[in-house]
């Protein structure tokens, strides 16, 4: 059992991947022996935080100041680059006391290419993710029919990024972190791991500040609604992927009557616990390796094509630690390699990749690809980390009841039984989140009363099971599933001619078909 406490429990975020991938590819351009290896996954480079520079704001509000305050401010737009705007938006820190205090929340606009129909609002997951980023994707994210009619817009949540971000680890403390044997042998090993664990609640009060119970869905969700009205529009129109799924189906039970659109791909059920979690992640982690490990046994110089290697091979690399030529003094350790094979299995754009580090690894002892993966997963960019791994924490761990000791016992065992592969290093007998100030309480979320709302799941979607799309269809009042038979997480503009076509229609006009294909 794993006491890492890399996430919650020890399970990986609910990242989108094609803003993951678009960020992996932009990290590994910069090295010329590795543009061959990526240039498989097909798609654009992210752009670099220091190109989005936000406007000021319009003074900040007096003490008198009142949610509607909030609402009737005027974002100042100013040029950030190809022809994106960026502003920053003030929002209070506590919604029960509008007047106690104030955050910023940096925004990203592209305006539309043709008749300007409103905006649409986009997340990309995490909780973490910078929706800044994503936004600046928006040519690849969007279709051409949807940028003509709407301004793209994307903002970091609050604590996230550009928006008042909190912080929890230093550089020094994430390397740990992300160093930090995954399959403890020794009571040593176990003792470094546990301490890690033990130690994030402490940290993140004592960094985080008087924003850590304040960085929840919920507020992220009313953070949403103040937004959508300083841009104008009367109803929210709304993509979410991974995490994302879960922000929007939040906002849809606050303000059921401000939804438009909402398209959430990737669902994630807010019913299922954060163990739980844990368990079915890694079920859909083996299950796509295993359709990995299928599609490369059957090409030449495939370097792994059962479970059993791939066990063989973190094993030896727990033994001895393979070499970097991207970042020599730092060894790729059994942790950091096994987030380098978990992070492609996102998108099968990526397996040409993997079994391209799996070659490297196995072969030269060179585990650069892998290196390069898992930092990018955990946005280590120059040999600094974003701060999503401390949001991802902070926000699940207020979102979530903190699990007992014994759900998270009888949950590893069940999980190592059903994931032999990846169940011992995503199942955890520790959890940050027991110790964490303040916890969220189990929720079912009913939007009462929304506008149309389009639920995507894939079936063989590893981060996001497609049972959760199921199940949040069901939960929500006025949901229709789309089901998208394929590989990878999340499914808009992802390959797929038919659910394009499907979310497109619907983003336009607002209303869904009686009938909904499955592609």
């Amino acid at each position: 059992m794993t006491t890492n406490g890399l996430r919650p429990d020890g399970h990986p975020d609910q990242k989108s991947s094609d803003h993951f991938f678009r960020r992996l590819k932009a990290t590994c351009a910069e090295m010329p022996d590795m543009r061959r290896a990526i240039a498989a996954l097909g798609v654009g480079l992210a752009i670099a935080a220091s190109l989005i520079t936000p406007a000021r704001a319009d003074a900040p509000p007096g003490p008198d100041t009142t949610l509607r305050t909030y609402y009737q401010q005027k974002l100042i737009w100013t040029d950030c680059e190809k022809g994106f705007h960026c502003a920053l938006m003030q929002v209070p820190i506590d919604y029960r006391r509008p007047a106690a205090g104030q955050l910023s929340i940096s925004v990203v606009k592209l305006p539309a290419t043709g008749a300007r129909q409103g905006s649409i609002v986009l997340n990309p997951g995490g909780p973490g993710g910078s929706g800044v980023d994503y936004a600046r994707l928006a040519t690849d994210v969007v279709s051409p029919a949807v940028r003509a009619r709407f301004d793209v817009v994307g903002f970091d949540p609050r604590g996230v990024g550009r928006s008042s971000p909190i912080r929890c680890f230093t550089t020094e403390e994430m390397n740990a972190r992300t160093q930090a044997d995954p399959s403890p042998d020794t009571p040593a090993e176990k003792k470094i791991n546990a301490d890690l664990t033990g130690r994030t609640a402490t940290l993140c009060r004592e960094r985080a500040g008087v924003l850590l119970p304040h960085v929840g869905t919920a507020d992220a969700a009313r953070d949403l609604d103040v937004l959508r009205a300083v841009l104008g529009d009367r109803k929210l129109t709304y993509l979410g992927k991974s995490y994302g799924t879960y922000l929007g189906a939040t906002y849809a039970e606050l303000f059921p009557g401000r939804t438009r659109a909402l398209v959430l791909d990737g669902a994630v059920d807010p019913t299922v616990s954060l163990t739980e979690t844990s368990h079915l992640q890694a079920i859909g982690f083996e299950r796509a390796f295993t359709a990995f490990a299928r599609d490369c046994a059957s090409r030449p110089g495939c370097p792994v094509t059962t479970k059993d290697e791939m066990r063989r091979l973190l094993a030896s690399i727990d033994a001895k630690p393979l070499r970097s030529t991207a970042d020599p003094a730092r060894p790729v350790t059994e942790g950091i390699a096994l987030m380098g094979v978990i992070a492609p299995l996102y998108d099968k754009a990526a397996w040409p990749t993997l079994r391209q580090a799996l070659t490297n690894a196995k072969t030269k002892g060179d585990g650069t690809l892998l290196q390069l993966m898992s930092d990018s997963y955990f946005g280590r960019v120059n040999g600094v980390y974003d701060n999503s791994t401390d949001v991802n924490i902070a926000v699940n761990c207020l979102d979530y009841p903190a699990p007992t000791k014994r759900e998270l016992a009888v949950t590893a065992r069940k999980t190592i039984r059903a994931a032999p592969l990846f169940g011992p290093y995503l199942a955890s007998d520790e959890s940050p989140c027991r110790n964490w100030p303040a916890h969220g309480v189990k929720k079912t979320l009913r939007a009462t009363g929304s506008a149309p709302i389009l639920v995507v799941g894939t079936t063989r979607d590893p981060a996001t099971p497609y049972e959760w799309a199921k199940a949040l269809a069901g939960q929500l009042d006025n949901a229709t599933l789309l089901t998208y038979d394929g590989d990878g997480h999340t499914a808009y503009r992802l390959g797929s001619a038919c659910v394009d076509a499907v979310v497109d229609r619907y983003l336009l006009t607002g209303t869904i078909p009686a009938t909904v294909p499955s592609c």
